[in-house]
């Protein structure tokens, strides 16, 4: 199997070959988990989903997810057919049955519209409830993670107006960040930095962005992002230790000339960034990152230690 890179390098775990995944509530072994071609999400990319990180045998900031994820689905009038409450429950079911009672598990929310009639884009021809898939994963991040100086490049991709294909929206339809991806990757960068249309950052193609400036946390204006569950928590908790952080447009002038920078997301947390362009941000992590690495690990900690399992 290609390993991925960056922000998403994991240690390979061989017991994913043996894992459960949950398909429409049959949990059925990971060679056998297959959805129909007819599928909304196969067939046009139509659903929405979450990436969730289980800590201490609990589902980190679940709240915050399944609040998107339900938010998401109304957005484009789908159905998910179950409650939050059924839908959490399964999810336990799914890890108790997988033995996943610890640390070190990632987990993929797919909700797609159903299965379709026949190839075409209009949802009346929609046949079946929504398509509901959850797969459980051994999968942590590379112990160097919170220190690997990530390398990034900008990329001629944006991220377009919500009139045009809403970034906020964490659909299926991932095309543009995944030909980001491409041209970060053949550019030899562990990730890309999108701009916005109007050329100011954006955000990475698959984690959000920040920079440090004069003991500032600067992060975009969130106009052309998605709604990012780390990104919000890291802002909460620089702003609860007195961190002025602000949400704004800024340049890639500004980028350059940063102190620290750095990334978020579910799977690896706050990652700090070396090098954007060529431009070298820094040789190791800084110290306000590291700082904010400490807070979010202190914030998860008290959100999987106060929730109780369905």
């Amino acid at each position: 199997m290609t390993q991925a890179t960056g922000t998403h390098h994991f240690v390979p775990d061989p017991r994913n070959a043996e894992v459960l995944i949950d398909v429409n509530g049959a949990l059925v072994p990971r060679p056998q988990a297959t959805v129909s071609v007819f599928d909304s999400g196969f067939m046009l990319g139509d659903g929405v989903w979450e990436g969730l990180r289980v800590h201490q045998g609990r589902i980190a900031f679940l709240d915050r997810h399944l609040d998107r994820l339900y938010r998401g689905a109304k957005a484009i009038a789908m159905d998910i057919g179950v409650s939050r409450e059924d839908l959490e429950r399964r999810l336990f079911a799914l890890l108790d049955a997988n033995r996943m009672d610890g640390d070190g598990v990632h987990i993929r929310l797919m909700v797609t519209r159903g299965i379709r009639s026949t190839p075409y884009q209009d949802p009346r021809v929609v046949i079946s409830p929504a398509t509901i898939v959850i797969i459980p994963e051994w999968k942590e991040p590379v112990p160097e993670t919170a220190t690997r100086m990530l390398k990034l490049f900008t990329v001629h991709v944006r991220r377009g107006y919500p009139d045009v294909q809403d970034p906020k929206l964490n659909s299926h339809s991932k095309l543009n960040c995944i030909t980001a991806c491409i041209q970060a990757a053949e550019a030899g960068a562990d990730e890309a930095l999108m701009l916005d249309p109007h050329g100011f950052v954006a955000t990475c193609n698959s984690t959000h962005f920040f920079i440090v400036r004069n003991g500032e946390v600067w992060t975009s204006s969130g106009d052309y992002c998605l709604d990012g569950i780390t990104r919000g928590l890291v802002l909460e908790v620089a702003r609860e230790a007195g961190i002025p952080a602000f949400e704004r447009n800024f340049s890639l002038t500004d980028v350059y000339g940063a102190d620290e920078a750095f990334t978020t997301g579910t799977f690896a947390g706050v990652a700090p960034v070396g090098t954007i362009d060529g431009r070298v941000i820094g040789s190791e992590r800084g110290p306000m990152v590291e700082r904010l690495q400490q807070l979010y690990r202190k914030k998860l900690g008290q959100d999987v230690s106060g929730r109780n399992r369905q």
